[in-house]
């Protein structure tokens, strides 16, 4: 679990990050933010491709930024995704299972369809593909 003021730190460094979003072909702008065991607070927002496979989600590349600055053993302990529309926006499939490797145990906050949920990722990637031991 994390203070109320974790949260809200997560949510507004997500909220600054996704002005960043390069999103000229959805429009749908994403940033994600994220605190790791040691502390450190990382941030990404999505970048699109016109060969759309290529997109970057905003939680990867908060990942990407995080194991950067902390190493391969970075371990997520919370992650705050948020667009600028009120819909749902949880993690894709693909951000889940890169998001279990770095922290089994991430608290993953999203937008839901009736406002900000929040949920455990082993939660929303039941039965995941693992071959690690770590975290």
């Amino acid at each position: 679990m994390i203070t109320p003021a974790l949260r809200f730190q997560l949510l507004q460094a997500a909220r600054q990050v996704l002005e960043q979003a390069y999103a000229p072909y959805s429009r749908f702008r994403v940033g994600a933010a994220l605190l790791t065991r040691q502390g450190g607070v990382f941030t990404g927002a999505n970048v699109e491709n016109a060969s759309y496979g290529l997109t970057l989600c905003a939680e990867r590349a908060a990942i990407a930024v995080a194991v950067a600055a902390e190493g391969p053993g970075v371990e997520i302990r919370a992650l705050a995704v948020v667009s600028e529309s009120q819909e749902a926006c949880p993690p894709c499939g693909a951000c889940r299972q890169v998001i279990l490797e770095f922290g089994k145990k991430a608290l993953i906050i999203f937008q839901g369809p009736d406002g900000l949920m929040e949920m455990p990722v082993e939660d929303l990637l039941p039965a995941a593909f693992c071959l690690c031991q770590k975290k």
